[in-house]
């Protein structure tokens, strides 16, 4: 068990102010029906305001709100509680893939996973016995008030947004010190947790890593967190908690997000399109390396050509050269939330009839869809022509989120939801995004059967009603 600190109350931001107290009691039971993410978010962090949270807190320094307060209490218990277990188990987890039982021992982490399905008899087992933590890995799978959340605040973020929940029967601590890549948001949901937090040794870290007691130092904040209060902490903050002895089992979910999200990983993306449409402009690009240039161990000869390659892609953007993602955009609408209607996707059908040239249209789930242009897919065409493609997740696989696992069709393909449109479409499909509602007829397009199709394959895939 690795040593605690003394505990150094009121050193964090504490919001207990009465008339603040007052108004939880209407905000978080409609933390999940919330219909905007916008709104989701608010109540997530609620009293405090978003402008002020992102002005004084993310990527900067931790949070925690105190909100003693029933309705808050009851509000979170029922996201997940250790009595779900049973149940959950029952429809067939894996330990490793869903489950890791796990104890923190001498300051390094002891797995006790065994080999296929969960037992729950064993699991209650090892936690009663063992005092090892339950790590229940992405429970919005299963848990539709943890989907109705996430997924609206994958909305907010776009960014992907996962969760792990963390049963820690008393006197016991499941993780060593260690940092996260990703923005941390916690909810006590049951029972109490004895945090610690630490001076970040590498700020906005972009990889997990386990820190050595001896090198973290005190504590910077060291609280307890009750049912109901919710603690925030960038990315790169050191952490360890424990749940304290004499008492009950603590409950916690990890909400996360913007893991490899920044702009870093953002260049990466587009940086490749820019320069392959620089080279069509530009004939230096395309000259030849000098001779034996890759044989050399000391590159730094090439440094001032390059700075000068980088000189002229910068003066493109300023001069409004239009960036392209190469990977980004597809990756997190592929393998983000389906948004959850209380219905499956899937069995639904585009409704009324089928769009006209007098017909007047209005953009749906636009905050499920993303535009891209890319060269064409077709295997058929060997032009290999840029053409628009427009990508949803209605029909995302909800139990594949978070875990590796592509959506894929049947025969195991990575599969991708959405619609192909040559580039002479973009000025008709601005008009569709950024429009209330508007008749069919009144499209940027040369023919009105061209526009009646554009419309009806919208239409097809729920992306645009009939008014």
């Amino acid at each position: 068990m690795p040593k605690k600190g003394r505990r150094q109350t009121g050193t964090m931001e504490e919001r207990q102010t009465p008339c603040k107290q007052a108004k939880v009691e209407a905000a978080c039971p409609l933390l999940m029906k919330c219909d905007h993410p916008e709104s989701v978010f608010e109540r997530l962090i609620f009293p405090i305001k978003p402008e002020e949270f992102f002005r004084d807190y993310w990527e900067q320094k931790p949070l925690l709100l105190k909100r003693d307060d029933p309705s808050m209490t009851s509000c979170h218990r029922s996201l997940f509680q250790l009595s779900d277990l049973k149940s959950l188990v029952s429809q067939g987890l894996y330990y490793g893939r869903d489950i890791n039982i796990c104890r923190c021992v001498r300051g390094k982490k002891k797995i006790f996973n065994k080999d296929g399905k969960v037992n729950y008899a064993q699991l209650k087992k090892d936690f009663d016995q063992k005092k090892a933590t339950i790590q229940f890995h992405q429970p919005q799978r299963f848990k539709d008030e943890l989907w109705r959340i996430q997924e609206k605040l994958e909305c907010f973020f776009g960014s992907l947004v996962g969760s792990n929940v963390y049963i820690t029967p008393p006197g016991s601590q499941g993780l060593p010190p260690h940092y996260d890549d990703v923005e941390v948001f916690i909810l006590q949901l049951e029972g109490e947790k004895h945090w610690q937090l630490y001076q970040p040794t590498v700020n906005l870290a972009q990889e997990y890593n386990v820190e050595p007691e001896d090198r973290i130092g005190t504590p910077t904040h060291d609280f307890l967190l009750k049912p109901g209060d919710l603690l925030y902490f960038p990315r790169g903050t050191i952490h360890q908690a424990d749940t304290p002895p004499g008492g009950s089992h603590s409950t916690h979910v990890t909400i996360s997000t913007y893991q490899n999200n920044s702009w870093r990983d953002f260049l990466l993306d587009v940086t490749p399109g820019l320069v392959l449409d620089s080279a069509k402009d530009n004939i230096d690009f395309r000259r030849s390396i000098p001779r034996q240039l890759l044989m050399k161990m000391d590159l730094s000869e090439s440094s001032k050509r390059l700075s000068g390659f980088l000189r002229h892609l910068a003066d493109q953007l300023e001069n409004g050269r239009e960036l392209k993602s190469a990977d980004m955009k597809k990756d997190f609408i592929m393998n983000r939330l389906p948004p959850s209607l209380g219905t499956s996707l899937d069995s639904l059908a585009p409704g009324g009839k089928i769009p006209r040239a007098d017909s007047t249209i209005r953009l749906q789930f636009k905050e499920y869809t993303v535009i891209t242009v890319e060269p064409d897919q077709d295997p058929s065409d060997d032009t290999h022509k840029e053409m628009i493609y427009i990508y949803h997740c209605l029909k995302n696989k909800r139990e594949a989120h978070m875990m590796g696992d592509e959506n894929t069709n049947e025969e195991g393909i990575p599969q991708t939801h959405g619609l192909r449109f040559p580039l002479s479409h973009m000025d008709a499909l601005k008009q569709i995004w950024s429009c209330n509602a508007m008749c069919v007829k009144e499209l940027n397009l040369a023919s009105d059967a061209e526009k009646e199709n554009l419309a009806v394959s919208l239409w097809s895939e729920l992306l645009i009603e009939i008014l």
